[in-house]
């Protein structure tokens, strides 16, 4: 994996050249620039994991410099002002701007690597996905003590010591992006980041600029790609990706070389690639529908993932990890689950897997009055999934199965999407954290659904 790359501006060259020194030592890598002409220049060639940056400098200040970034997308790296002439007022500034600390000069050099230090780990922090890291504990991994399950964790770690390429497979809900984060965490990338590219809801040009960034005057957005430079690039639902995007990824992948949209300059890319999704892509391939050679580039390692249904021995242990789960995120009451109960959820079909498996708890956690779900209990809650039929172990159908693939997947997705944003009253935070969406990406898919937040929050009532 690539160390931290680190740019320091500072028209002083003894500084400039100071501060390098010590930071190589260190074992970063580390880029200078002695103006705001050559940062922004600096800073369009690549995506700097953290930059120092002077206040005073010959043609312009640092302070004008960070507003310039922050206003045009959002600092996507932490910035450490340095100033020898500095006042309260500006290091307050450069902190509303976005800047993650402020060294006064002369530089304390302990101080100066100590401070480096804790931004990068910051970022890196910042940069987990919060939602999943509450959800499964600070060590992610799948729940399950079958054989089943044995064997794919065994399966995970034997590949996780590979760079190749990983195509994880499986039903909706099964846990396809949990194990590709226990694969990272083993992985030499581990240290590296985990970008996630929600692929269903990017239509052809929000995927451009999403995975490979663009460039306009001196404004820069650094695509997806770069972001996961030493890291994984997970590709969540990859038969979703229209063909041009496919094809793009593919060359940009092979040649480990990609140019962002308006820009002019080849920019390394260095990222292992995880794809994932609930479709046979083989039979998308030879349908015409998926592009041969993408296809076979993400099977090199081919990773199934079972139902639920298929290892109903660990529904038991599955129940327990997921109201401790909720208890230490949401606070619900931990009840614990009789035999019977597991028994019953045991035969089960699960189709939303261990995601709906989740969702039961939930709802039995927050609906229940006593320590002990008991079997009737579970019943009522299954049956109360499927009023139509009143058959526990059936899931009510409400999406028209006569229509095409996509359009039967957007009927379910929204009449889902309205169904949860009711349970939690149009609160987006909530719904993100619900649903295992960052805020952003869901924005996005409500948008694609044609569901405006606000007129849906008052048409929509609780269940």
């Amino acid at each position: 994996m690539n160390e931290p790359c680190i740019l320091v501006v500072d028209d002083e060259p003894d500084i400039r050249t100071l501060v390098q020194e010590i930071l190589e030592d260190e074992g970063y890598t580390v880029d200078v620039a002695a103006t705001v002409m050559e940062a922004r220049e600096q800073r369009r060639r690549r995506r700097f994991d953290l930059i120092l940056l002077d206040i005073w400098m010959p043609d312009g200040d640092g302070i004008s410099l960070l507003k310039e970034w922050s206003e045009a997308e959002g600092q996507p790296s932490p910035v450490v002002m340095m100033s020898g002439h500095g006042s309260v007022e500006t290091a307050v500034e450069a902190t509303r701007l976005g800047a993650y600390d402020f060294l006064e000069k002369p530089l304390s050099m302990a101080k100066l690597t100590l401070t480096v230090e804790r931004a990068l780990e910051a970022d890196r922090l910042t940069r987990e996905n919060i939602g999943l890291r509450r959800r499964f504990g600070t060590v992610i991994q799948p729940e399950g003590s079958s054989p089943v399950m044995q064997a794919l964790r065994e399966q995970v770690l034997r590949i996780a010591q590979h760079d190749t390429w990983v195509l994880i497979s499986g039903e909706a809900g099964v846990g396809k992006q949990t194990f590709a984060r226990f694969l990272h965490s083993h992985s030499a990338r581990s240290a590296g980041p985990f970008v996630d590219v929600p692929v269903g809801t990017m239509n052809a040009a929000e995927a451009a600029v999403e995975l490979f960034g663009e460039e306009e005057g001196n404004r820069v957005r650094y695509g997806l790609l770069e972001q996961a430079e030493g890291g994984v690039l997970y590709l969540d639902e990859v038969a979703q990706m229209d063909p041009h995007t496919q094809g793009r990824l593919l060359t940009a992948l092979e040649n480990r070389r990609m140019t962002r949209i308006g820009g002019r300059d080849a920019i390394a890319v260095n990222v292992r690639v995880v794809a994932a999704t609930r479709e046979d892509l083989r039979a998308l391939v030879h349908a015409g529908g998926f592009r041969e050679d993408l296809y076979y580039r993400l099977s090199v390692v081919p990773l199934h993932i079972p139902p639920l249904r298929e290892h109903p021995q660990d529904i038991p242990e599955l129940l327990r990890h997921q109201v401790e789960a909720l208890h230490q995120e949401e606070g619900l009451p931990r009840r614990h689950f009789s035999e019977a109960a597991c028994a019953l959820l045991a035969r089960y079909p699960w189709p939303g897997n261990i995601r709906e498996l989740r969702n039961l708890v939930q709802r039995l956690l927050i609906l229940g009055n006593t320590e002990e779900v008991d079997a009737a209990e579970a019943q009522t809650a299954l049956s109360g999934r499927s009023p139509r039929t009143g058959d526990p172990l059936q899931r009510e159908r409400s999406v028209d199965m006569a229509l095409p693939l996509r359009e039967a997947r957007e009927q379910f997705e929204r009449d889902y999407l309205l169904r949860q944003m009711a349970q939690v009253d149009g609160h987006m935070t909530r719904l993100a954290e619900r649903v295992g969406l960052e805020r952003t990406h869901l924005y996005r898919k409500l948008r694609a659904l044609g569901i405006e937040p606000r007129k849906a929050k008052e048409s929509t009532t609780p269940d």
